[in-house]
């Protein structure tokens, strides 16, 4: 027979649907929330309770937050003319680290994936085109990642941007294909933002 405590499979089993985490990884993790002291690790459960109550999407961009509007969008001093879209939030935490670019990001919380069920109606897409019908938008940069999802999404979104009379652009390719944003340094994002290149 098997050794198995229920509670402890349980929390493994939470711990493998996390992104990037095997069952070894789960198992480890979960025997290191059971040696905090109760007080850290009902904190820890708490965290995670109050930032699923408090966090949700800004009403502008998309991108996550816990006011009305992300910092981005409630800074006044950022250009709201160009609009730079990527697929998560965590890609708007990468382009801000440069400290190169100064103006709004729209967030699609995902890239068309047909193979996984996800089309346009699934990501933000509505909400960025109402921001340009809105007026005053002069360039859209697509910082999909450079896969054939974040490729195609790209190609899309420019097909539907274009007739509206708004430049569209691409990130140049000083990050590497099959990568994320997210693990670019901040040189090779500022080269990507500064070689952008319209679609």
């Amino acid at each position: 027979m098997a050794y198995r405590v229920a509670p402890l499979s349980k929390l493994v089993e939470q711990f493998e649907k996390l992104p990037g985490i095997g069952k070894k990884s789960a198992q480890r993790l979960a025997l290191y929330v059971l040696d905090l002291p109760k007080a850290e690790a009902e904190a820890f459960a708490n965290a995670i309770i109050e930032a699923k109550e408090k966090i949700h999407k800004c009403r502008i961009c998309c991108n996550l937050t816990d006011e009305e509007l992300c910092p981005v969008c409630a800074n006044a001093s950022r250009d709201q003319s160009i609009i730079c879209v990527v697929a998560e939030p965590k890609d708007v935490i990468a382009l801000e680290r440069t400290h190169e670019f100064n103006a709004v990001y729209h967030v699609l919380h995902g890239c068309i994936s047909p193979m996984d069920g996800i089309g346009p109606e699934q990501l933000c897409v509505k909400e960025l085109l109402a921001r340009i019908n809105a007026g005053g938008v002069s360039e859209v940069i697509m910082a999909t990642n450079p896969t054939v999802e974040g490729e195609a999404t790209a190609m899309y979104l420019s097909r539907l941007i274009k007739p509206l009379g708004v430049k569209v652009t691409r990130l140049a390719y000083g990050i590497p294909v099959g990568g994320d944003l997210e693990y670019a340094d901040e040189v090779t994002l500022k080269r990507a933002l500064d070689g952008r290149s319209e679609l």
